[in-house]
């Protein structure tokens, strides 16, 4: 397999290429945070009754709506996770 077409783990761009732009960066660290606060918001519900607004733990709607509540918390600054991630990412970057 040719190095120039192998991709680096978690998808940032081809092996051996030119740096990753900034933005797609920040964009991964954004969705890794959005992932790992669909985690906690899971947790979370899995103590809600079923006659809950927001489903109980089994509910598939319940579950599309605490994804795109974490996607929303995410884009809008988060917790922090996203800035860390997206720092180390860059300090990687610089020592490569």
């Amino acid at each position: 397999m040719d190095a120039a077409n192998t991709v680096a783990p978690g998808g940032l761009g081809p092996v051996g290429s030119a740096r990753t732009d900034v933005a797609t960066l920040e964009n991964q660290a954004i969705e890794f945070e959005a992932m790992f606060l669909h985690q906690m918001l899971s947790a979370m519900r899995q103590g809600a009754d079923e006659d809950n607004p927001l489903g109980g733990p089994e509910s598939p709607f319940g579950s599309m709506l605490q994804a795109e509540q974490a996607r929303l918390i995410a884009r809008a600054g988060g917790i922090g996770v996203a800035d860390t991630i997206l720092n180390e990412l860059l300090k990687l970057q610089e020592a490569s």
